[in-house]
């Protein structure tokens, strides 16, 4: 049985690989708190992961456009798994008390997951815009223009129903020729479609395993959102969130905007 090599002239393979050194020069705690720690490398891995969930998205929303929904379905299902994963991540967070996540606070001066680029831009690749948040990002010139182009675009969500159509559903003119930018108005047709689907066909069709993985999508994301909210009501209660937003009513108001709509709204007519 051969041994593992044990000498190397630099870092090792693995550390070069991985990126280790990049690693541990990411900004650390700016206090002694030692809760504060498990704050930031939970953040730092959300953002992370955020990133991976925007590349599969952007990719799934370019493979609807090809002959049959599959490929895509595929793509959504790595990026629901991403989300299982960062929803994991808020449980060692959720075991913060006022007292002790106050007394790393104001470290954070203005700074809020409400800044998050990666996250924003997840948002509006799934459907859910709001031309008024871009603004925030200006001073970031990389970050501003990719959200500016997630926000013209047409979101995943659109580019599902344009499949949808492509087989044979009778969907609106105005739901596959609407102003991408503008924020998605549920449509009884589009429910009828999906409902269709879901009252004809099972496991094994394309368009129901598009619209399954689309609902584990949508599912996984409103538990972040939920997990968000969950955090930030045992951490702080309803103070006013540190980047000047109200908070917990914030992130409340956040829920009630469905991702995907009628794909829920669908179930009740089958």
């Amino acid at each position: 049985m051969a041994a593992p090599r044990l000498r190397f002239a630099n870092a090792t393979p693995y550390d070069e690989y991985i990126g280790t050194a990049v690693l541990r020069e990411l900004p650390g705690p700016r206090t002694a708190v030692p809760e504060e720690p498990a704050f930031l490398v939970t953040t730092q891995v959300m953002e992370l992961y955020f990133g991976l969930v925007r590349t599969e998205l952007r990719l799934a929303t370019e493979l609807l456009g090809g002959p049959g929904p599959a490929p895509a379905t595929a793509v959504i299902g790595r990026a629901a798994a991403y989300l299982d994963v960062v929803n994991a991540a808020w449980r060692p967070l959720n075991r913060l008390t006022p007292r002790q996540f106050n007394a790393f606070r104001p470290a954070l001066g203005e700074g809020s997951g409400f800044q998050s680029a990666l996250y924003r831009e997840v948002e509006f690749l799934l459907g859910d815009k709001n031309p008024s948040l871009v603004q925030v990002h200006r001073g970031d010139p990389e970050a501003h223009a990719a959200l500016l182009a997630a926000l013209r675009a047409p979101s995943l969500y659109d580019a599902a129903l344009s499949a949808l159509a492509r087989h044979g559903h009778d969907l609106p003119e105005a739901v596959l020729t609407r102003d991408p930018a503008q924020p998605y108005e549920p449509d009884p047709q589009v429910e009828k479609a999906w409902s269709r689907v879901y009252a004809e066909e099972g496991p094994g069709d394309e368009l129901w395993e598009l619209g399954e993985a689309l609902t584990d999508l949508a599912e996984g994301f409103m538990g972040w959102r939920t997990r968000h909210l969950m955090v930030v009501r045992r951490a702080m209660g309803a103070k006013m969130g540190t980047g000047g937003s109200s908070g917990a009513s914030w992130l409340e108001r956040s829920l009630r905007r469905e991702i995907f709509p009628e794909l829920w709204s669908a179930r009740t007519l089958v």
